[in-house]
């Protein structure tokens, strides 16, 4: 019996013998002790980390935050061309905007009297149905890049949006911006006011989008995105880019002939 544990014990040395003389042996060993070790390390470097208050959250890492931004960024929701009245159910446009294509009584309804000169208007001119003042409110989000007094032609405040695109809001008072402020769509900027070149219209706003001092129709593009102007010039739009001296007298507010018909006439729509 003793002889056969010794034959055992010599059978069991030689195979273990016969296998570490392999090649892939301690190659194997070593591989698997290093994968052993990195992986311990990186275990305790994680609940190092845990325990770190400096490397909780991603402020501490200016590149995650670059990377949070734009994706911020990316995910916004696109915003579409608002009226720029807190309430549009109460508002009705008294002159329209100059289209180069319209009827001859259409475009005569869209110029506007001063002096006995007539200017096509460039945009579109709000009165509330009742005949008060109203909130005026930015069209779209944006930062403000004028404001400017004007008693002849009224009150003008600039907003800039992306790619060249600006809204006016002309004929305003109470004004409740100043120049490089940031503003949000639907925020209250002014109140409508007056303006000497156009009396008869009496409170109102005046209203533009532009893109690259191009003057496009405000009706056409409400619910729409900036995205929608076209690069070139709206074959609706009067067609023009002005310098800014021809832009200060060309943004005239509304005709002094009185309210158009209804024909003419274009409300709020959804």
């Amino acid at each position: 019996m003793e002889m056969k544990e010794e034959e055992k014990k010599l059978i069991r040395k030689t195979g273990i013998q016969r296998f570490f003389k392999k090649r892939w042996v301690y190659p194997a060993v070593y591989i698997g002790a290093a994968a052993i070790i990195l992986a311990s390390f990186l275990w305790f470097q994680s609940r190092g980390d845990e325990g770190n208050p400096k490397n909780i959250g991603y402020e501490s890492n200016p590149e995650m935050n670059l990377a949070d931004k734009d994706a911020m960024e990316v995910n916004m929701p696109v915003e579409n061309f608002e009226w720029p009245v807190a309430n549009a159910d109460e508002v009705e446009i008294k002159t329209p905007f100059y289209n180069a294509n319209a009827s001859q009584e259409e475009q005569e309804s869209a110029l506007v009297s001063y002096e006995n000169s007539f200017q096509p208007n460039t945009g579109i001119d709000i009165v509330a149905k009742n005949g008060e003042t109203f909130d005026v409110t930015a069209a779209m989000s944006g930062t403000v890049s004028a404001v400017e007094e004007d008693a002849l032609l009224g009150n003008t405040i600039v907003i800039e949006h992306a790619n060249g695109v600006e809204t006016r809001y002309q004929s305003v008072s109470d004004i409740q911006v100043k120049a490089g402020d940031k503003v949000k769509q639907g925020q209250v900027i002014a109140k409508a006011g007056r303006s000497l070149i156009n009396e008869d219209a009496g409170i109102h706003v005046h209203f533009e989008i532009r893109k690259d001092g191009v003057a496009y129709n405000p009706v056409e593009y409400f619910k729409k995105p900036a995205t929608s102007l076209k690069e070139v010039e709206n074959s609706t739009g009067t067609g023009e880019k002005a310098d800014e001296e021809a832009n200060d007298s060309s943004q005239s507010d509304g005709s002094d002939e009185g309210q158009t018909s209804p024909d003419q006439t274009q409300g709020p729509t959804d």
